[in-house]
């Protein structure tokens, strides 16, 4: 059995080091998706301080994420760390510093989505909301760093269908209009100082892409696609003329292409990586190049452009062999920064690194409950499906048992316009400690493999995107992994929908089923989309059916249309204030099952959203699930 399964794997095979001599313990769910005790690090400008964030108790509430902020002396966080946010509602989940005095985050309520950009003085507290406005979605548009008084903030305070750029002063919160949205701009891209100088259009399934050379002047098409052809701007050349891009134009993946707005049909090709699309690219403000290019195959990679950029990479890789490193926070002289690292076993630590002497200080272990030794090992893996297209994913063996007949959890990823990463996974790992084997499949669609891969995924929702699904169990049944009688299917979003649509269409191949903020309906999944969403409605009819064109597809694929088929057993999850995937979608499947007398176990939220983010929320829905599916699967 063991000689096929190397065969049958070829380069990805599966060495059976996964057996561990003893059958790790379990590990508490708190351990795998409680908040870290310290995580967010970021230094300021100047390095002359730290921030963090740690979750706390206020007025009796919930412990939630709050930012902490600290001194710093060379190389290490000196005196008592003074908390400055008093946030108890939901977790901050992001922040920046704006100088050395101010730092800026956003937050929500109860999951809508709606996001405020608020700045507090990181020496008195003082928080000021920069955008006071009620049903609306903020956002930072451009940091701003040679302005300490100012940022510029994206909102669709005016229209709540787009977003106009306003000059936002810190201090005060007073706000002036930078960039009024003619009606058609998808997002807006700024120079290295800050003015507003290109924005991307769209109109129905058509892409277009201004410039202009300064912000007294109006803009003007340089570029016009189809939706299907990406031109994605970076930022903008030293020389503040010529912009970075993500582009495939003529080609099938994402290239890093130099333009100049002069000769906008010319691509000046800086990096490509066969078969698979770049993720982004890095820029020395200070030194004014180009640093490097990110990109993802099995695992994440980067190529350097730049010397010094390679050396300190590399300086700090030599520190942390065996882990994955990302510099998170940065000083504007370079000559500190926050480092990350992390594996697929290990959520890893964060480091402060002094480039000068070289030399690493710990700020904190991310997780010191769970042992890297007892955690699971995330392979790639691939597999062709029906029709010939190769796919790939990554499989996840429990320690400590055979790699044979296990019950097993299918993980269909979110989107579906995404993929899965390779790294520390906590939901993943939660289940292998419980005895499954996890599969993650990035099906067609998933992006990051080129376009005609994500093409072949149009309007394929419940059909060939499926049967990729379909295909993966019975590759993981045919090399013995899977115990045929003990599979389920787990997924959120796009993998909620997946979900559904496995036990419609397969009934018999799943023994249980979770939906967590799932698509039930194609028709009323679209009409109940975020109001800044509908520019976009065109083109996601392309990509997933018209419900008027296509009504008889779209109904076909609906699993709410389809009850009769269910035999799973199943249990759903919803935010109330999901802004994406509206309860509604929910709540159709549950009383539809529950009209044919089918009982279907549902857990509603009223103060979470599109997914869970509350530690008490995710610890209750984490503690059943596990009962759930201990009951079908017997693990």
């Amino acid at each position: 059995m063991l000689l096929s399964l190397l065969l049958s794997l070829g380069a990805h095979a599966l060495i059976p080091d996964n057996v561990a001599s003893v059958t790790p313990p379990l590990y508490d769910i708190r351990d795998f998706f409680q908040n870290p005790k310290r995580s967010g690090f970021r230094i300021s400008d100047q390095g002359r301080m730290i921030g963090f964030m740690e979750p706390v108790k206020i007025d009796g509430q919930p412990a939630r994420q709050n930012i902490f902020v600290q001194e710093l002396k060379g190389s290490e966080p000196v005196g008592e760390a003074r908390r400055i946010t008093a946030e108890h509602q939901r977790d901050i989940a992001e922040y920046f510093w704006k100088g050395d005095e101010t730092i800026i985050y956003a937050k929500d309520v109860n999951g809508d989505e709606n996001y405020h950009v608020l700045a507090v003085n990181a020496l008195t507290g003082k928080v000021t909301d920069l955008t006071p406005l009620e049903g609306v979605r903020a956002g930072v548009q451009d940091d701003l760093p040679d302005d300490p008084e100012h940022i510029l903030v994206s909102h669709n305070g005016r229209n709540p269908e787009v977003f106009d750029v306003y000059k936002v002063n810190v201090l005060t919160g007073e706000s002036t209009l930078a960039a009024e949205n003619p009606g058609d701009v998808l997002g807006w891209s700024t120079d290295h100082q800050g003015r507003v100088r290109m924005a991307i259009s769209i109109s129905g399934v058509d892409s277009e892409l201004r410039y202009r050379d300064n912000e007294s002047e109006p803009f003007r098409s340089i570029l016009q696609t189809d939706f299907r052809t990406d031109v994605s701007p970076l930022f903008f050349h030293a020389d503040n003329q010529r912009f970075y891009a993500l582009s495939n134009r003529d080609r099938d993946t994402l290239a890093l292409v130099l333009i100049d707005p002069a000769k906008p049909d010319e691509e000046d090709k800086i990096y490509e990586l066969p078969e698979h699309d770049l993720m982004g690219a890095g820029y020395s403000r200070l030194r004014q190049v180009l640093t490097s290019v990110d990109f993802y195959t099995d695992k994440p990679g980067q190529h350097f452009f730049d010397e010094r950029s390679a050396q300190i990479h590399a300086a700090i890789a030599r520190q942390l062999p065996g882990y994955e490193i990302s510099v998170q926070s940065i000083t504007r002289d370079e000559k500190k920064m926050i480092v990350a690292s992390y594996s697929d076993r290990n959520p890893g630590s964060r480091y402060l690194y002094d480039v000068d002497s070289n030399s690493l200080h710990k700020l904190a272990v991310i997780n010191s409950a769970l042992p890297e030794s007892d955690m699971a090992v995330m392979r790639p893996i691939e597999f062709t499906a029906r029709d010939g297209m190769k796919i790939h994913g990554y499989l996840s063996l429990p320690l400590g048992v055979p790699s044979r007949n296990l019950p097993v959890v299918i993980n269909p990823h979110g989107g579906p316009w995404a993929r899965d990463y390779w790294g520390f996974n906590p939901e993943v790992q939660f289940l292998a400690n419980r005895g499954y084997a996890v599969l993650q499949i990035n099906f067609r669609s998933s992006t990051g493999y080129g376009r005609r891969f994500w093409e072949a995924g149009f309007k394929q929702w419940g059909l060939s995107m499926q049967d990729d699904i379909t295909d993966g169990v019975q590759w993981l049944i045919d090399q013995k992994i899977a115990d045929p009688k003990r599979v389920a299917i787990y997924g959120a979003s796009y993998g909620g929908y997946a979900t559904l649509a496995g036990i419609v269409k397969t009934p018999d191949l799943y023994a249980a089923a979770v939906d967590y903020v799932g698509v039930s309906n194609l028709l009323t999944f679209m009409n109940t989309i975020p109001p800044y969403w509908k520019p976009l409605l065109v083109k996601m009819h392309a990509m997933v059916g018209d419900p008027e064109k296509d009504k008889e597809l779209l109904e076909a694929n609906s699993p709410v249309l389809h009850v009769e088929k269910i035999r799973t057993p199943l249990f759903i999850a919803q935010g109330a204030h999901d802004p994406r995937v509206n309860k509604a979608e929910s709540d159709q499947m549950v009383d539809a099952l529950k009209a044919r007398g089918v009982d279907v176990e549902y857990m509603v939220k009223d103060n979470e959203g599109h997914g869970f983010h509350n530690d008490e929320n995710k610890f209750e829905f984490y503690e059943r699930m596990e009962r759930f599916l201990a009951r079908h699967l017997h693990p």
